[in-house]
């Protein structure tokens, strides 16, 4: 048993004794990360009316994580989309609503995450469709019978242009790449 097994096992049994101490709870429930193994890349095709079916690997993993709802969002570094399981979105969201809006990078990082956030219902099924809003679309390079590539990236998946994608594969620079530098200590928190 690695360090991790053995300290997770603790931690299990510590929440176990300790039920009514909600000091503790809190702890434990703050060194808890979502961690779902999304690992891999599937090169898909853009459905005329905007949606790609999530691959069928994926559905045990969603089907923990989803909790009926779904998110995708612009990527702040590169002109690709981020998908969240409904679990993970809802602690992201919550760490980016916390910030406060006075500092310039931390309300464009508001804006760019939040303020474009699509959260729809989602049902973890044989086909499981996601719809992509038009903007989201755009914004990625993403067009209807078109290939697109879903990289899976532990917790959440990314969403890209296939021709962008190979140039990352590469080691190129995509046009619309913004590497983000100086970020606050806030924003470098927060598993975006």
């Amino acid at each position: 048993m690695c360090l991790r097994d053995r300290l997770i096992k603790c931690v299990k049994v510590c929440q176990s004794v300790l039920k009514g101490n909600t000091l503790l709870a809190f702890f434990l429930k703050k060194q808890r990360k979502v961690t779902l193994s999304i690992y891999g890349s599937s090169f898909l095709t853009l459905d005329v009316k905007g949606r790609i079916v999530i691959p069928a690997r994926y559905r045990d993993l969603l089907r923990q994580s989803c909790e009926g709802t779904i998110a995708v969002t612009k990527d702040p570094q590169y002109p690709s989309l981020l998908i969240y399981p409904g679990r993970l979105w809802k602690e992201i969201a919550s760490k980016f609503e916390a910030l406060g809006g006075l500092n310039q990078k931390t309300r464009a990082m508001q804006w760019k995450i939040l303020g474009n956030a699509a959260v729809s219902d989602f049902e973890v099924s044989e086909r499981m469709l996601l719809l992509i809003p038009q903007l989201l679309r755009d914004f990625a390079g993403l067009q209807a019978k078109k290939q697109v590539a879903l990289i899976g990236m532990g917790s959440k998946f990314e969403l890209w242009n296939i021709d962008n994608w190979k140039k990352k594969e590469s080691g190129l620079q995509v046009e619309g790449e913004d590497l983000l530098s100086d970020l606050p200590p806030s924003l470098e928190e927060i598993p975006f």
